[in-house]
């Protein structure tokens, strides 16, 4: 079981996962995506969808080459779990995804839905040069600190929080996190070697998929009109997750990991 953390986040947001689906004989790992600490990286690497798609797999040919992994990614996890789903579908036996609809139907809503762009104030902030870096270190991670209880408002995940903001201002963490939303908009911050991946990450989805999202993040209105990127063999399937936001993994760990479970026992 492969699980893919976002942002502002690390691979310790899984912990309830870990511990949970351990105990249930799988094989867990929570890799840290590619910027985040401990990982180091050299100043001209890239942070596009296709790239970080083609981290995870090659992790997925080291640890599984025989068999197919389960999936389960949240936030940037999410959207990085729908391109592998896209493109390389063989190396997956089921996926939940987390909180973030697909990036097809996200870039369709955004532009006729007000309420939505305001929602996502943060991917257009984050587009500015400098200006975010300065914001995120000046206020010495308060602003990130502040995206969890925008996203989360009933959630008081303090110790976790901590150590992944102190945790993202070491090195480079800040600016490479960063530039995961700049490529997400800006060509030039993509790898060009992989632009014909980056087209296959939004094929249709044929692979089994469970998405999951809290009743507080409003991003769950997109899950009904998404089945439209999703093949009939992928029987679609989505739930809204109440008394939680957008960090339901943690917010809700016992129903998620019954959730999970659920999906991944179910065929």
């Amino acid at each position: 079981m492969i699980l893919l953390h976002g942002y502002p986040d690390n691979a310790y947001s899984w912990e309830h996962q870990i511990e949970y689906f351990s105990q249930q004989g799988y094989k867990v790992i929570a890799p840290f995506l590619r910027g985040y600490a401990p990982t180091t990286t050299s100043d001209i690497a890239y942070f596009d969808r296709a790239t970080i798609a083609k981290d995870i797999v090659a992790l997925i040919d080291e640890l599984s080459p025989n068999e197919k992994v389960f999936l389960v990614g949240q936030d940037w996890g999410a959207a990085i779990s729908y391109g592998i789903l896209g493109a390389f579908p063989k190396k997956i036996q089921r996926a939940v995804v987390l909180a973030v609809p697909h990036p097809v139907e996200i870039r369709r809503t955004l532009k006729k839905s007000p309420k939505h762009v305001f929602r996502s104030f943060h991917w257009f902030l984050f587009q500015l040069p400098v200006v975010p870096e300065l914001i995120i270190k000046l206020s010495r991670g308060r602003f990130l600190k502040f995206l969890w209880k925008l996203w989360s408002p009933n959630f008081n995940d303090e110790a976790h929080v901590k150590q992944v903001i102190d945790s993202m201002l070491i090195g480079s963490g800040v600016k490479d996190s960063l530039a995961y939303y700049r490529a997400a908009l800006q060509k030039r911050y993509r790898d060009p070697e992989l632009k014909t991946l980056y087209e296959q990450l939004d094929e249709v989805i044929r692979v089994p998929t469970r998405v999951l999202c809290g009743a507080q993040d409003m991003r769950g209105e997109m899950l009904e009109r998404q089945t439209y990127l999703f093949a009939q063999e992928s029987e679609y399937n989505w739930h809204i997750i109440q008394n939680s936001g957008h960090f339901l993994h943690r917010e809700q760990p016992e129903l998620l990991n019954q959730k999970i479970q659920e999906w991944f026992t179910s065929h």
